[in-house]
């Protein structure tokens, strides 16, 4: 079964699940990927299928190939306000409400409504949809998401003001993202497929350089690929997900050993592309008033090196070690528990507690343990 057909039919499947709407969202790096084309190209699957399925709003931006597309789609009117002496076009909320098809086209998520709208967003018109019932498609841009407003402001030097709060993107059941690489959006650019022609050469010296992109495209197939964790953590039992690696470094106060073990478990996370941690368990005889500030600077510069690496830093006050080590370790569900190889007084500590037994006995099934030189 073909790619389209087969995302049309897990769609439709969806749909049967509940009462309340369904969403699915395409998601893309920058405008000009084709998420309303594809949105038009899974309208006319549905039809197919017989699904009565509508456009409540559709922005085609005048691009022909997406024009085209419109041809035999069933639309609902929008309805037309005075704004600032201007007759200007929203979609009919009421209208779809009262029509309400089975699946309702919705583009442009980040839109902002007229004054006189129901309400400020399209985002929250799409949560009114859901909520009656109705199926919804929608589209938006990564640089929309709330929570990256400040890093795509430092990537792209613009103020983006239309934004999309991050708990919409996780109403939604499903996520996809609509990818070009850098070269194959510049050409769709140069060929006048994104913008009028009279536009290009602002665009290429502005939004669409290489580099902006490419950061663009990865914080796009970033997301999304959370999305994809959270929607396997919601719908698969947790005894038949495959686990991602994920690695822990158990550090001392002891300086250089520490920063060896956040420097050889930060370059395992790296060889896996995994997420990684860094677990401090100060123990009674380890309170700040009972070691030298030495041993607490050099715990504080490890901690921030960790960090800086890209670590998770937790730390914990307990007696039990290996108590502690294997806690974390249950809930923060790591692979991979990495230690330092102790020296001979710390050998001498480990067996007269046992810590290093009771590690091997409470660690998780399936955890590894590498003890790092």
């Amino acid at each position: 079964m073909p790619e389209q057909e087969q995302s049309v039919q897990h769609f439709l499947d969806l749909i049967q699940k509940s009462k309340r709407g369904k969403f699915k969202i395409y998601i893309g790096m920058s405008a000009g990927v084709g998420k309303t084309y594809r949105m038009l190209q899974e309208a006319h699957a549905l039809l197919k299928n017989n699904i009565d399925v509508q456009i409540g709003y559709i922005e085609t931006h005048n691009r022909p190939e997406t024009h085209q597309l419109l041809a035999g789609l069933p639309f609902i009117a929008r309805r037309t306000l005075f704004y600032k002496g201007k007759e200007l076009a929203e979609m009919d909320v009421a209208a779809i409400l009262t029509i309400h098809p089975e699946v309702v086209l919705v583009d442009e998520l980040a839109h902002t409504n007229l004054e006189g709208s129901k309400n400020e967003k399209r985002w929250q018109d799409v949560v009114e949809l859901l909520n009656a019932g109705i199926n919804v498609i929608s589209a938006v841009n990564i640089q929309h998401l709330e929570s990256l407003n400040a890093e795509i402001e430092a990537i792209t030097g613009i103020q983006i003001k239309e934004r999309v709060p991050d708990r919409v993107l996780r109403l939604a059941d499903e996520v996809v993202n609509i990818d070009l690489t850098a070269e194959e959006l510049i050409t769709r650019l140069k060929e006048g497929k994104i913008y009028d022609p009279s536009k290009i050469e602002i665009a290429l010296n502005n939004f669409f350089k290489t580099e902006k992109i490419l950061q663009l495209r990865e914080m796009a197939l970033r997301e999304v690929a959370h999305q994809v964790e959270r929607k396997i953590e919601a719908e698969i039992p947790a005894t038949q997900q495959l686990r991602p690696e994920r690695f822990m470094a158990c550090i001392s106060t002891n300086e250089a050993s520490a920063r060896k073990m956040i420097r050889k478990t930060a370059r395992l996370a790296s060889y896996y592309h995994s997420s990684w941690l860094v677990l401090y368990v100060q123990t009674g005889r380890e309170a700040g008033d009972k070691i030298g500030l030495a041993a607490q600077r050099h715990l504080i510069n490890n901690l921030k090196l960790a960090t800086q690496l890209g670590a998770e830093v937790i730390k914990i006050k307990n007696d039990d070690v290996a108590q502690a080590i294997a806690d974390t370790a249950t809930q923060k569900q790591i692979t991979t528990v990495c230690i330092g190889r102790p020296h001979l007084s710390f050998v001498q500590y480990i067996f007269k507690q046992s810590i290093f037994s009771k590690l091997l006995q409470q660690l998780p099934p399936g955890t590894d343990l590498i003890i790092l030189a």
